[in-house]
């Protein structure tokens, strides 16, 4: 009786599976074919995250509040990236897109949450909320494990180094211009007084929340870690992002 095709193909393959080098071979062949097709392209874009209306580098005051956020370890509780999934998607709202990381250093995807993502947080609560969350999480989240960081609003920050900081971002490729890294200390201290001349901020930082955040007269760390909260995800008008369908 006459081998079938099937047959006769797992009678080739045998050959290959026995002998080890020949596997070799084969396997670095296939891998060599597959990475030329997934990479080579990469060399011929000009940019590989497509460009969103809207996204900004971080003001000098929400960068300092990402620092602390991933100084205490936010991250390890709260992922920043809602996945393209529906139960995920009603829960947190438009899936992530990759331009909105594209000045994080380091992003703050994943999927571990012990905490909810936040990656769209910013809005949804007020300052005063924030504060309360914060100081004593269990005061408004009686189930939550959370460990408490009152401290950080004691915790008073003058923005010393932030021109240098935002400086340094510039290097690894976030835009800030000269003029936005020469008036740095100034647009770190005028997002927390809203009595302040803050228009040129805003003209830096479209979209900045300005606002005195934890009630006080001073500056804090508690300050800083809001004002970045309070801008994740709201730089993106998603009632009117369309994908870009040739990418």
């Amino acid at each position: 009786m006459a081998k079938s095709k099937s047959e006769s193909f797992l009678s080739k393959h045998q050959i290959l599976e026995r002998s080890p080098t020949l596997l070799l071979v084969a396997s670095l062949l296939v891998v060599t074919v597959g990475g030329t097709v997934e990479i080579v392209p990469l060399f011929y874009l000009e940019n590989t995250i497509e460009k969103v209306e809207g996204m900004r580098p971080y003001s000098p005051l929400e960068l300092t509040g990402r620092d602390i956020y991933v100084r205490e370890g936010c991250y390890v509780c709260h992922s920043q990236m809602v996945r393209p999934m529906r139960d995920e998607v009603e829960r947190y709202g438009h899936y992530s897109l990759a331009a909105e990381s594209m000045y994080d250093h380091p992003f703050q995807w994943g999927s571990k949450r012990t905490g909810p993502d936040l990656a769209r947080v910013g809005g949804r609560y007020s300052d005063a909320w924030h504060v309360d969350h914060l100081s004593n999480p269990q005061s408004v989240v009686p189930e939550s494990i959370m460990p408490k960081y009152a401290f950080l609003k004691e915790t008073v920050i003058d923005g010393k180094y932030v021109t240098d900081l935002l400086a340094t971002n510039r290097f690894v490729g976030v835009p800030y211009t000269d003029e936005m890294i020469e008036v740095a200390r100034a647009d770190f201290a005028v997002q927390a007084d809203p009595e302040g001349d803050y228009d040129g901020l805003l003209e830096r930082y479209p979209g900045a929340v300005v606002s005195n955040f934890d009630g006080q007269p001073q500056l804090t760390e508690m300050d800083a870690l809001i004002a970045y909260l309070q801008m994740l995800g709201t730089l993106v008008d998603f009632s009117t992002f369309t994908p870009d369908a040739s990418r």
